[in-house]
């Protein structure tokens, strides 16, 4: 009676274990050498998180990987649309089915944008799912944080908080960014919004820039004296 009892519960804690299948790269009719740089790509992201379990590395890794490939195509068939469009129409119609191309990749990188977290979270946490978006962006966040922490001892909490919400938003524009140069340009943008809103309150930021500099080859000196 007791095994049995034991049996069944067993079985009922089984039952509530989630079962995820193994997540398969969508490496069909991709050119071989793309998709051995996407996967090294992603791996070296997934590495950083030292998952202990292979599986769950290799998932996480193809979830990334996928990721890309997405990117790819809808950048890809927007590309495609345009090229259409401008051989084929002219004018009014031109313009309209223009926008639309547009509206289109939008649209479907907006379904992949909330795709990817949900699918990482099945295997990592807030915190792991931090570091591959850190990951894939450069992890211009932390530097650009750091850096401006940095240049800017004097600033406030409230300032610091503001301009590590402003870098990650720019993030999030960031990782469906179709190449590392838009990537950084979606930083930039957000990067002129913070030194607005910085000289706003009052910093000389050329003053700062001035005196960070100082302090960085003062620093270098001290390291090639010791």
């Amino acid at each position: 009676m007791i095994k049995n009892r034991i049996l069944g519960l067993t079985l009922c804690l089984f039952m509530l274990i989630p079962i995820v299948k193994a997540v398969e790269l969508d490496n069909k009719n991709r050119d071989p050498k793309y998709v051995e740089t996407i996967v090294a790509r992603s791996r070296k992201i997934v590495d950083k998180l030292d998952l202990k379990n292979e599986g769950v590395a290799i998932n996480v890794t193809n979830i990334i990987a996928n990721k890309y490939f997405k990117l790819n195509d809808i950048y890809a068939e927007r590309d495609s649309d345009v090229a259409r469009i401008k051989r084929t129409l002219t004018g009014e119609a031109k313009n309209s089915a223009l926008t639309a191309a547009q509206n289109k990749k939008e649209s479907a990188l907006y379904r992949s944008h909330f795709a990817f977290p949900s699918e990482l979270s099945l295997y990592l946490n807030d915190s792991q799912i931090e570091m591959v978006k850190d990951g894939i962006t450069f992890n211009v966040v932390k530097v650009t944080y750091d850096a401006t922490v940095d240049m800017i001892p004097s600033l406030k909490n409230e300032e610091k908080e503001q301009i590590m919400a402003w870098l990650k938003e720019a993030r999030e524009f960031a990782i469906d960014a179709e190449s590392a140069n838009k990537k950084h340009e979606a930083f930039g943008k957000y990067k002129g919004r913070i030194n607005n809103y910085l000289s706003a309150r009052g910093y000389d930021l050329v003053k700062e820039r001035e005196g960070w500099y100082a302090r960085i080859k003062a620093r270098e000196g001290d390291k090639k004296g010791k």
